[in-house]
């Protein structure tokens, strides 16, 4: 049995222009960053990937409910998926990147990894004396497929680090082809070091060259160099550490590394935060590469934050965030005893230990979340804006009913049912309508969510989510329907937004056509190219310089009180030289309003090369546009794709997202 939409009503969409934001760049980034391949060679087309989207999605929905002869019905079935995807298709709501990219794939309809469906994990050290390795495969497996992943160092100093018995006989392992091989490898690397176990030789030669192409995931191989290097730098740092108990290094050492070597396979991209303890100078000086150079070339791959205590002095931490903007801080206590802060402590979320890279979830160890976003600014009423929430909340419950490959996930997904349905566009919904008028669809659509949940998880016969709203930071995703990223605002009226894709990208030869610049990336000349966009943000929406800190942090305060039961990610931009002294008394403030924060110095234009967005003046902006000729995909699809030129009026409107965003999150 199968779950097909009707063709007579997707043939409406096949022709029809998609409604794609900021007058073509967000159609760009859709082809450069969600667009698969098909069996033919061509390009998906918008209205195939919401078709895959909705499909795959009613698909899960109607396994279940045989699996279970909870009765389904087909007819109802069939108007609903309509609905969903005509939502999508107008950009209503949007899946999260991984959903855009995985959902209706054989990689969740054949090889069943739904964990491939999901946004963000997070995985605790604290039993790392019994679980050993577990901590590390985790993130790995997860990262692996594209999901980001949290973890804290509470395991640090639970047990030594024994090292390899040199006496015993070397151990061979050939590397099976698979993400499964590549993770069983490390595996064995870090136990032969934690149990004193025999030194272990590896054997690559299965492993496929550099740049075949990956079938099931997408992209292309990276080859076994990254593998390589990174068996023998975790066991440099095990070395290192062996005969001592295993350190706050040494934890943060080999995840970072593990990150890194993701992010060498192409395709993916990998996003890491850990937590750490705000009163170890060990944790805090992970950063600061003049102590640990060593760890520059790898240090990146993580957002470090503390687990911030309530009344904690904020002055020592916050004079290292007007130097490099970190580290950031959650606050374990209210996201254990909160759900949205309005209500006061219900303290449901008690087994809480910590969140995802971008901190707009709280989560329990081995836990995976499930995030869709909607943007209240794309609708008519709030009477749309309701039903669109029941849309978002269907696609990201549905997702929750997909097993992984982790029974310890497995687990806790069952009991938590936990999602995320978040708000992108604030910026603009309250420059257009007012914050007293979003309060009230906030408050209006936070209780529609809790009837729905009530509703559909009666029907699939599941537990009541444990938590349902968040407000995520975007990545590309808010590009596509042309809003601003979360909670954040604009960096300026008029700027260059530059866009880093693959020098074989057959993307290039329209855009080049077109007239847009592109040059190598600096750094990964030999892979990547750098594209350049003129942007006008249009009137009315204030930029981040009309902001102030204490602004950004009152926004995301109210997010916290009115829509997030979960948590909301917000990055502050801030003026290291006004408001830095600042910093540790807005903490005592807000410290009993938010869950998490993170802050990022102001960076001068310049700061460095090909920086993800460069202010422009207006008149710099229309020289630019004028030069701009019609952009058309037509070789990539088969079909003419048409990406209209950047208008150059005043009420043209384009995209904005914060600094610490534009890579992390992209695909989340």
């Amino acid at each position: 049995m199968d779950f097909k939409i009707s063709d007579n009503f997707i043939d409406k969409y096949r022709r029809k222009k998609p409604p794609f934001g900021f007058n073509g760049l967000g159609e760009l980034v859709y082809m450069r960053t969600y667009s698969r391949i098909k069996e033919n060679g061509k390009n998906e087309r918008w209205w195939e990937t919401v078709r895959r989207v909705v499909e795959g999605t009613y698909r899960m929905q109607m396994n279940w409910i045989n699996h279970h002869q909870l009765g389904w019905n087909a007819w109802q079935a069939q108007r609903s998926a309509q609905e969903m995807y005509a939502r999508i298709w107008g950009m209503k709501f949007l899946p999260p990147g991984r959903g855009l990219w995985s959902m209706g794939t054989d990689l969740t309809e054949k090889k069943e990894l739904y964990a491939a469906l999901n946004n963000c994990g997070f995985v605790s050290t604290a039993n790392l004396k019994n679980d050993l390795s577990k901590p590390f495969t985790f993130l790995m497996d997860a990262s692996m497929l594209g999901v980001g992943v949290g973890f804290d160092t509470k395991g640090a100093e639970s047990f030594e680090v024994k090292g390899q018995n040199k006496d015993k006989q070397t151990d061979f392992y050939e590397i099976p082809d698979t993400r499964e091989g590549w993770i069983e490898s490390v595996k064995l690397l870090l136990d032969s070091y934690f149990t004193y176990g025999a030194p272990i030789k590896f054997d690559y030669g299965l492993v496929r060259p550099a740049g075949e192409v990956i079938k099931g995931f997408g992209g292309v191989a990276s080859g076994p160099d990254p593998l390589q290097e990174l068996h023998e730098q975790i066991s440099s740092v095990l070395e290192k550490n062996t005969g001592k108990l295993i350190s706050v290094t040494t934890i943060v050492d080999i995840q970072n590394l593990i990150g890194k070597c993701v992010v060498a396979g192409n395709v993916r991209r990998t996003a890491e935060i850990v937590f750490g303890d705000p009163y170890s100078d060990e944790y805090l000086n992970l950063k600061n590469y003049k102590l640990n150079p060593d760890r520059e070339m790898y240090g990146w791959t993580s957002n470090n934050s503390v687990f911030a205590e309530l009344g904690m002095d904020y002055g020592p931490a916050c004079e290292r965030i007007v130097d490099n903007g970190e580290p950031g801080f959650a606050w374990l206590e209210n996201m254990q005893a909160y759900s949205r802060v309005r209500n006061g402590k219900d303290w449901k979320d008690h087994r809480v230990s910590g969140g995802n890279p971008c901190l707009e979830q709280s989560l329990e160890s081995y836990e995976l979340c499930c995030l869709v976003e909607t943007f209240p600014n794309n609708h008519d009423d709030l009477e749309d804006f309701i039903k669109t929430l029941k849309y978002a909340y269907l696609y990201a419950k549905t997702v929750t009913l997909g097993k992984t490959q982790w029974s310890e996930t497995n687990r806790v997904a069952l009991r938590n049912r936990r999602i995320g349905t978040s708000v992108s566009g604030v910026a603009q919904f309250i420059t257009n309508n007012g914050l007293h008028e979003f309060k009230n669809w906030l408050e209006e659509g936070y209780v529609a969510l809790q009837e729905y949940d009530n509703q559909y998880s009666d029907w699939l016969a599941v537990p009541r989510s444990i938590k349902t709203t968040s407000v995520k930071p975007s990545g590309t995703v808010s590009l596509l329907a042309g809003a601003t990223p979360g909670v954040h605002f604009p960096e300026s009226r008029f700027y260059i937004r530059r866009m880093r894709i693959s020098k074989h990208s057959e993307l290039l030869e329209p855009l080049r056509k077109a007239g847009y610049h592109t040059e190598p990336a600096k750094g990964s000349e030999d892979s990547t190219i750098v594209v350049e966009v003129p942007v006008d943000m249009g009137k009315g929406i204030r930029t981040v310089g009309d902001v102030s800190m204490w602004e950004q942090l009152s926004i995301a305060a109210f997010m916290q009180k009115y829509w997030a039961d979960n948590q909301v990610s917000c990055t502050v931009t801030f003026d290291p030289k006004t408001e830095g002294p600042q910093l540790e008394y807005a903490l005592q403030y807000f410290q009993y309003q938010l869950k998490g924060i993170s802050f990022l110095p102001r960076m001068k234009a310049g700061a460095y090369a090909q920086m993800p967005y460069e202010e422009i003046s207006k008149k710099k902006y229309k020289q630019l546009i004028s030069k701009l000729g019609r952009l058309t995909f037509g070789t990539i699809s088969g079909e003419e794709a048409e990406v209209d030129r950047f208008c150059n009026n005043d009420t043209c409107m384009e995209e904005e997202q914060t600094w610490s965003e534009i890579e992390v999150c992209e695909l989340n």
